[in-house]
């Protein structure tokens, strides 16, 4: 009972951390990701298709990517993707591959992306935080039925509050990294 609501709340904790880091990857820190186009989605034969299912991303140069599309019809629809994200680029062809170019990061772009980092961080420790209380319910609601005892209840309390600072941490540690990539010039 109790080890299946610890190893529960572990691995949603873990899931937390995993969609925090991801959301980590798609702030641009000055370099060129080819991760940052991965998630964009474009209208390929009328379906929704991932970018990275249409064609090739490569990132020849520190402030580069080429997209290849392997049918080059779309590149017309694969700009427009492009334009209407959040990436703030404009693309550039030659009829066979879309180059994008990544400028330096401002000083005042760099503090932006740092709150925008922040703002994620918090979020991420908020989902940590959730699951502890759940977990916490689901312990004094096996107490309340009498499937464990108040001192089993204060163990486990313990567990969890030990599991909570553990991803509090990871996330904190994932944050400072990220600041210091942004600050990097």
């Amino acid at each position: 009972m109790v080890p299946d609501i610890k190893r529960d709340m572990e691995q949603r904790m873990q899931k937390a951390c995993s969609v925090y880091k991801d959301e980590l990857q798609n702030i641009r820190a000055g370099r060129a990701n080819p991760q940052l186009v991965e998630r964009l989605t474009i209208n390929y034969f009328g379906q929704s298709t991932p970018l990275n299912q249409v064609s090739g991303i490569s990132a020849p140069e520190p402030r580069m990517l080429v997209i290849q599309p392997w049918d080059t019809k779309i590149i017309p629809d694969i700009e427009k993707t492009i334009m209407a994200s959040d990436l703030g680029i404009t693309p550039s062809n030659d009829g066979k591959i879309i180059r994008l170019v990544f400028p330096q990061l401002t000083e005042e772009r760099r503090k932006d992306l740092i709150k925008v980092v922040k703002k994620n961080s918090e979020n991420a420790k908020v989902a940590v935080r959730n699951i502890r209380r759940d977990s916490m319910e689901d312990v004094k609601k096996l107490e309340k039925s009498n499937d464990i005892t108040e001192d089993d209840r204060k163990r486990a309390e313990e567990d969890i509050q030990k599991l909570t600072d553990k991803y509090i941490a990871e996330v904190e540690k994932l944050t400072k990294a990220k600041e210091d990539e942004l600050l990097e010039i």
